[in-house]
């Protein structure tokens, strides 16, 4: 249970026998997520692009907790190939208790997936959906299992450019940033909604990690200047981990947003936190659920609740 002041790493119950999921877990916050669950003895899939920069990850959480049940997942988000086969490779498991969709990118430029949709758009939403989405059968196995879904206190004031999905009229890094924040949280709100219609034991839950100094800050020169004004004021990446860890393992109720609440939720211990009002906008997030199912070709196969 989490104290009064909030919850940490130090609130983290024992996970043994417990299989947890990890994108982006080679730096930055994922890193110390993944570090954390192993130290509560949970067996970690550290799920990346890069299996040098995941398994040199991998040695240092093993300094951290010797005897680390680790393994590297092959993952690139942007290209979804890779997420099906991820999806295939992960189901092998015994068990998964918990997906952890953390990994995220952001860029100054406009680029593309191997799909041809918007990066930003294409990573922080549509891959992490589809990933969900193929590892649903596989978590429902587990009764209590857990999805988790990132976003950002950037998802506030967010609009998504529905007429142009693919930023080919215009792109505007911080704007299409925002916007893929906002269909996280629409996302997970509506698939929480429909997990609960459909009776299935899988909770869904949001987190953010506030302002955390990392190198996902360091995308613009207004990025990096925050980081070094606020490095000694914002979350360090181990900071930032709380409100993930809080999701993926503290007491939570299905459909809740959890993120620091100090310092106008740039830092601190996790509480619970409130989307925008745009993020709880079941019709949003209906037409976007129908958008991805049909960029993406993957369906979860989840009925709308009524």
């Amino acid at each position: 249970m989490p104290s009064r002041a909030g919850f940490t790493a130090a609130d983290v119950p024992d996970q043994s026998g417990k299989c947890l999921i990890v994108t982006g877990a080679n730096s930055g916050v994922g890193f110390e997520v993944a570090s954390a669950l192993a130290a509560r003895r949970a067996r970690v899939l550290l799920a990346c692009r890069d299996e040098s920069k995941a398994r040199a990850a991998m040695d240092k959480i093993r300094q951290r907790s010797s005897g680390a049940d680790l393994a590297f997942l092959p993952l690139d988000l942007a290209d979804l190939a890779s997420v099906r086969k991820a999806a295939e490779v992960a189901a092998k498991e015994p068990r998964i208790d918990v997906l952890i969709n953390n990994a995220g990118v952001t860029v100054p430029t406009r680029q593309t997936t191997r799909q041809g949709f918007e990066l930003l758009f294409g990573v922080n939403h549509l891959g992490s959906f589809a990933l969900t989405a193929l590892m649903l059968p596989k978590l429902r196995e587990t009764p209590g299992s857990r999805i988790v879904i990132t976003s950002s206190g950037q998802h506030k004031g967010a609009k998504i450019e529905w007429d142009d999905l693919n930023a080919e009229k215009n792109y505007n890094w911080l704007s299409r940033y925002g916007a893929s924040k906002l269909a996280n949280l629409l996302f997970m709100l509506e698939l929480n909604r429909r997990l609960q219609a459909a009776e299935m034991p899988v909770t869904t839950v949001g987190c953010h990690p506030g302002f955390a100094r990392t190198n996902f800050g360091r995308a613009s020169l207004a990025g990096r200047l925050a980081v070094g004004v606020g490095g000694l004021l914002f979350n360090t990446p181990a900071m930032g981990a709380w409100p993930t860890l809080q999701a993926a393992t503290g007491n939570v109720k299905p459909g809740g947003y959890y993120g620091p609440t100090a310092f106008a939720e740039l830092r601190g211990p996790s509480f619970e936190c409130t989307p925008s009002d745009d993020a709880r906008n079941p019709q949003l997030a209906r037409r976007l659920w129908d958008v991805s199912i049909e960029m993406t070709g993957i369906d979860p196969d989840l009925a709308p609740a009524s």
